[in-house]
């Protein structure tokens, strides 16, 4: 029997949670459905995601909510809606158990900085994320939340588009 190299890769499944960060998109909701399919094939956690951004960089997007709540902190309005989103993937798909144990998690901060900063705390072994691919100007100044994890995550990270309706 030969001895395992110390440097020779391993096949063990990650053990860390896969880390899916969501913004309510349906972009977000594809990259959930594949990211818990992953999880339930390697037997790992799914970890779910939102970061509180400032909306400076986005004004108006937990306008919908607040609407109704005006003095409703922004944090509370989106744990609201975190809430809602995991309510309804997980209420269109009961088969998926993953999704059914997902941890939540709700932060605040610069979406790319937190979203690396919970890779770390959490010791997540992939990354999951959805991306509506944003062209022109707008995506040469800003670039995409998912272009800079990709480029700044030292883990897999997996890029997902909505899947298209027939």
């Amino acid at each position: 029997m030969a001895d395992k190299k110390p440097d020779s890769p391993s096949h063990e499944p990650p053990r860390g949670p896969i880390l899916v960060p969501v913004d309510f998109s349906a972009h977000s909701e594809a990259a959930l459905l594949l990211a818990s399919d992953f999880a339930d094939g390697l037997g790992c956690k799914l970890a779910v995601l939102h970061v509180v951004h400032d909306p400076q960089n986005m004004p108006g997007y937990y306008a919908r909510m607040a609407g109704k709540k005006t003095l409703t902190r922004m944090a509370d309005i989106a744990g609201e809606m975190l809430d809602e989103f995991m309510a309804k993937v997980q209420k269109r798909h009961p088969e998926r158990h993953a999704l059914h144990k997902a941890e939540v998690l709700l932060v605040k901060g610069i979406p790319v900085t937190r979203i690396l900063q919970v890779v770390e705390k959490e010791k997540a072994s992939m990354v999951v994320m959805g991306s509506k691919g944003a062209t022109g100007l707008r995506h040469l100044l800003l670039g995409s939340v998912a272009e800079q994890v990709l480029g700044l995550a030292k883990l897999p990270v997996t890029i997902v588009k909505e899947q298209p309706k027939y």
